[in-house]
């Protein structure tokens, strides 16, 4: 496919190679040169603010045109079914809406570049979002909208097969402690024992951490053995364990990288599935952490660590995505976020993070994820069977859009006892439900 623009920008090279390549995964060529474009046989479209001969035309609102970042008139609306951004009045435009531009806006996180409110954290929150504030945070639309790009230009060129990308889906484990009572140390041993005792308000927990502590029961956090029952009895789903490794802190509360028990656990996990490091919390407000935290599992695993997770989700862009690149991670999973289930940049598809102040495409790859356990459970308070729908309705979006599922779970969620047990239940009922929707 030869694509014809007037100017080649960053911001259109880059959004070229996310819509074609990554979403659509078809070979396309660029030119600038509009009498070479006239005399091609090529199947072809020119994007600009003027049609050429007879060919696909398609026109833009000017965003890609530019490198500054300043409000924009979005003025959403319906489509066929989708919301649409940046409506263009134009009768000879393939769509009425600049459908590159709006990929743009939503992939390089262009409003969170913007003046926003931020929560108790430092994030930007959903409700923020025009995604959230229109009604499409739960559509993976970027996907929609490469997919009505495509389909229209079948109607111009009914030559062009159709394009269905194979789905995936993919559990993704942050292990922000990987025990509950044990491998903790005598002095946070004692202080949570004393907190039991005084007052002697649960029994139960009491009687837990004893026999845990004496070897008599396992550790309620310790789920690991069956994750990994999960992952073996669902082929095609991929598994992903994300490891805080940071020092202890207010937020930051993990087992020591010093820890025999849990740096052979962590050797263990990653014999059997693919590992990141989960960046602490006070990673953000002192970069060097990631370093520190980066070279502890790599020295446990004996290998390079090319993935990240932010706990908490502690996303500041462009910094936090800078860092990563400073620190060779080429992969970074916190993209989503922790208040509402969703799609944050509008896609469930990996794609190249554009740095959008520097104005340039950068090597690391972002990895959506949709929903994760505890904004279920803490932010909305969802039971497991309302929080079942959720996930299917997620499910079945982005199956829809040909896209990869990604969900976040907790190692502590996913218990063995009474007050756990049923969302236990849920995570394999998640996973039957997506392995018989593949």
């Amino acid at each position: 496919m030869l694509i014809y623009i007037p100017k080649l920008t960053n911001r259109m090279g880059y959004t070229l190679n996310v819509v074609f390549h990554h979403l659509l995964q078809i070979d396309y060529s660029i030119t600038t040169d509009a009498e070479l474009y006239r005399t091609s046989n090529d199947i072809r479209f020119c994007y600009g603010t003027g049609r050429i001969d007879n060919s696909p035309f398609l026109h833009s609102c000017g965003l890609l045109f530019t490198s500054a970042i300043e409000d924009q008139d979005l003025r959403p609306f319906d489509h066929n079914g989708l919301t649409a951004l940046f409506p263009v009045h134009n009768r000879e435009s393939m769509l009425p809406f600049d459908v590159l531009a709006a990929t743009f806006f939503l992939l390089s996180r262009y409003e969170e570049y913007l003046p926003h409110h931020i929560d108790e954290f430092g994030r930007f929150p959903a409700s923020e979002s025009v995604a959230y504030r229109h009604g499409f945070l739960n559509t993976p639309i970027v996907d929609h909208w490469a997919q009505l790009l495509y389909k229209t230009l079948q109607q111009h060129y009914p030559a062009l097969p159709d394009i269905h990308r194979r789905s995936g889906f993919e559990v993704t484990v942050d292990i922000d402690a990987a025990y509950c009572y044990r491998h903790k140390g005598v002095l946070r041993t004692l202080t949570g024992l004393t907190r039991d005792l005084i007052p002697p308000t649960n029994r139960t927990a009491i009687q837990e951490r004893l026999q845990v502590l004496s070897g008599r029961k396992q550790d309620p956090f310790d789920t690991f053995d069956y994750l990994l029952q999960q992952h073996r009895s669902h082929p095609g789903v991929k598994m992903l364990f994300f490891a805080l490794l940071g020092d202890y802190g207010q937020y930051d509360k993990p087992i020591s990288h010093a820890n025999t028990a849990f740096r052979e656990l962590l050797q263990f996990l990653g014999d059997h599935a693919k590992m990141g490091i989960h960046a602490s919390f006070q990673s953000a407000d002192n970069p060097r952490l990631i370093k520190v935290e980066t070279q502890r599992l790599s020295d446990i695993l004996h290998r390079p660590i090319v993935r990240n997770r932010f706990h908490y989700l502690r996303l500041q862009l462009p910094q936090s995505y800078r860092r990563l690149t400073h620190e060779d991670i080429l992969h970074d999973y916190t993209m989503g976020y922790a208040d509402e289930p969703g799609f944050r940049a509008g896609t469930a598809t990996p794609y190249p993070f554009y740095d959008l102040e520097r104005d340039e495409e950068c090597p690391l790859i972002i990895h959506p994820f949709c929903v994760m356990d505890t904004t279920l459970i803490r932010h909305k308070n969802l039971s497991p069977s309302d929080a079942f729908d959720i996930y299917c309705d997620l499910i079945d979006k982005t199956r829809a859009a040909d896209g990869t599922f990604s969900a976040i779970w907790h190692n502590q969620n996913l218990c063995d006892n009474t007050a756990w047990r049923s969302w236990r239940d849920l995570f394999k009922q998640v996973l039957d439900y997506g392995c018989a929707n593949q």
